[in-house]
């Protein structure tokens, strides 16, 4: 971090000990610096319990007693200069406890780490990375995230490619930087969010169990190299979101439980330290030095990799004093509820110190419960987030999908009750790695029916998702219609892309649905807004259609989408709609191109004054089977037209916008 850089003055330690240094990574951990004319690493390390510590590595041989630290704080700050470490090197702290115990921890604070199974911190210089993309930067900062499209890629870094398909041997971010970030821009994604990159001993929690919260993963290379991944993803026009996780960490001795001997990062009540569901440990939200510890975390990322937001997962997990406890006796606050208190002020407080620094973050909180305004703005009584995951969307629409079409006539509700609160919050449509996982299924094997009509519902789920408001998540792999869930230890089953129609043509519509929906801002620009959205007619459950509008800021930006949740065709199938003229269909999930059966209205179709579903005029359309289908007014006219004496006329301008709309197809 440079000469000198990172001493810590005595107002650091006053803020690091009020649970205010808000980049205290700058002062702990291993920063390769120059003292009194030497070159060498200083070390720091927060352990008040400790009666002395070691700091052992490459540079003495791991030999004990070597490199004694010195406490500088009565709080428990430790700290060292040793002119023999160097870049590169692996290290632990030695920590004397008070009871007599030695321990060997890695660095809370360390920015790499041994490759898994080892588990020693090492030294890395962050500083130097030549960053190129200040266009990006610019640009987030010209239109709020609320509106522009927000369609997100999520992925698992080990298993969306590998060497082989079978291979343990994960891709590098070296590759991932061209190949994922290349794959990514072209399917039309606006951003890729990262399941955690934080350093995690056990592949198979995903990250979601880690130990170097400053560390990334060096299951892909070096941090420079990841830098160099999410720098190429601002060249190419997309964002990178980190899921991170600051409710619960892992238990393994060499991580932060018990970090000097006694609970430090946890709490010390083990009945809330304890997350007996996941077999972790919870965070010590009231204590200052974890706030430093977990705001500096969260800022770091932004700071050194320049991410663009973090989901903060399982959020409901640090609300909740009982979450996990089905049958314990509760645990009460001080006010006699089961809400944790520490962990509202700290989510609260860490929203505010992010935006900030940063106020174009994206901060999503993957939030499963009905509590009230956590999108809202904290001094407005909210959680301060920006965004909120809405699962009770995504659990209700994949009750719904699951259903024999026969049966969807008596669970109508399903797919128009969450138009009741979609405004409540602003809301990310999520589905992830959780809902094709643990013998969950596949999205496309949670579909009923025969192969064909799997496929057409999974479009047409598809389809309803980028009409509905609020911003999309879809999960990798889901994209070709993986027919197996996620295998969390293999790659993709990238293969269904060589020669299976089906997976092939859901690719096709996945790539054409995404740029359909960046291109329409009917379907984003008022996503949040209840003036961007008319229902035409949710009541028509006896056919499992629902029919709505989506609108942007223009009045002449309106889409309107007609979903058929069941395998009929409706071939004379009318609704009401605000604008008499001409209507096309714009997108259509049923086109043979991506495997439907090519049923719908090919040419413009002709709105009447007849009134209908509380609009001035009706048209009538086929509608597809399983299909979601897009209509727009291409061309409005001042009075009907008849048919029967003007029908020359209205011909005549059917055929002009049907050329035209060939014309722009580049279609003879």
């Amino acid at each position: 971090m440079g000469a000198n850089v990172g001493i810590p003055s005595s107002e650091d330690l006053f803020l690091l000990h009020e649970g205010s240094l808000f980049h205290s990574y700058r002062i702990l951990g291993a920063h390769v610096s120059k003292e009194k004319g030497h070159e060498g690493v200083r070390f720091a390390v927060w352990a008040p319990h400790a009666r002395t510590v070691f700091v052992l590595g490459d540079f003495n041989d791991w030999l004990s007693g070597e490199h004694r630290m010195e406490k500088i704080s009565s709080l428990g700050l430790w700290m060292i200069f040793i002119p023999e470490a160097r870049e590169g090197d692996y290290y632990k702290f030695e920590i004397h406890s008070q009871t007599g115990q030695i321990l060997l921890k890695a660095d809370p604070y360390a920015f790499y780490s041994e490759l898994r199974p080892g588990t020693a911190s090492r030294v890395v210089d962050l500083e130097g990375y030549d960053w190129q993309d200040q266009a990006w930067q610019q640009q987030k900062k010209e239109v709020p995230a609320y509106n522009k499209p927000l369609s997100i890629y999520e992925v698992h870094l080990g298993t969306w490619r590998k060497k082989d398909r079978t291979s343990e041997e994960q891709y590098t971010y070296e590759q991932l930087t061209t190949e994922l970030v290349d794959y990514a821009a072209d399917m039309g994604y606006t951003h890729i969010e990262v399941m955690p990159l934080a350093e995690h001993p056990f592949d198979r929690s995903w990250g979601y169990q880690a130990t170097g919260y400053f560390s990334v993963t060096s299951r892909h290379g070096a941090p420079k190299d990841f830098m160099r991944f999410v720098d190429r993803c601002h060249q190419k026009g997309i964002g990178v979101i980190m899921d991170w996780v600051p409710g619960h960490f892992c238990k393994d001795s060499h991580g932060l439980r018990q970090f000097d001997g006694k609970p430090l990062y946890e709490y010390e009540d083990p009945r809330k330290a304890e997350k007996l569901e996941w077999g972790t440990l919870t965070f010590d939200f009231g204590r200052p030095e974890v706030q430093s510890f977990l705001i500096s975390n969260a800022l770091f990322w932004m700071d050194m990799y320049h991410m663009d937001g973090i989901r903060v997962d399982a959020v409901a997990s640090m609300l909740h004093l009982n979450f996990g406890r089905w049958n314990e006796e509760p645990i009460r606050n001080q006010l006699g509820g089961e809400e944790n208190l520490e962990a509202v002020a700290f989510i609260r407080k860490l929203n505010q110190v992010v935006f900030s620094y940063y106020p174009d973050a994206l901060m999503m909180a993957e939030d499963s419960t009905d509590w009230p305004l956590v999108t809202a703005p904290v001094h407005e009584g909210g959680l301060g987030f920006n965004y909120k995951w809405n699962m009770g969307w995504m659990n209700d629409m994949l009750k719904y999908m699951k259903l024999d079409p026969i049966h969807r006539r008596y669970n109508h509700k399903l797919i128009t009750f969450s138009f009741m609160y979609a405004w409540s919050e602003n809301y990310v449509l999520p589905l992830s790695h959780d809902e094709v996982v643990h013998g969950k299924r596949s999205l496309l094997h949670k579909m009923p029916g025969d192969y064909w009509q799997k496929f057409a519902n999974l479009r047409v789920l598809y389809g309803y998702m980028s009409g509905h408001p609020g911003k999309k998540l879809l999960f990798m792999g889901s994209e070709f219609g993986q027919f197996d869930e996620w295998k969390d230890l293999e790659e993709l089953d990238w293969f269904l892309l060589d020669g299976y129609e089906k997976h092939e043509q859901m690719h096709h519509y996945v790539k054409s649905l995404n740029q359909f929906y960046l291109n329409e801002s009917a379907l984003w620009q008022l996503d949040h807004d209840p003036e961007g959205f008319a229902w035409i007619n949710p009541h028509d459950e006896s056919q499992s259609v629902v029919t709505y509008m989506r609108k942007g800021k223009s009045p002449e930006d309106e889409l309107i989408l007609v979903c058929n949740f069941t395998p009929v065709v409706h071939p004379d199938y009318r609704i009401g709609v605000p604008k008499l003229g001409l209507y096309e269909v714009v997108f259509n999930s049923d086109a043979t191109e991506f495997g439907g059966s090519g049923q719908g209205n090919t040419l413009p179709i002709t709105s009447k004054a007849s009134p209908m579903h509380g609009m001035p005029y009706s048209l009538s359309l086929c509608i597809p089977p399983l299909a979601a289908v897009y209509i727009k007014c291409v061309s409005e006219f001042q009075s009907e037209i008849d048919e029967g004496e003007g029908g020359n006329q209205i011909c005549a301008v059917k055929n002009v916008l049907l050329c035209s709309s060939l014309e722009e197809k580049g279609e003879d």
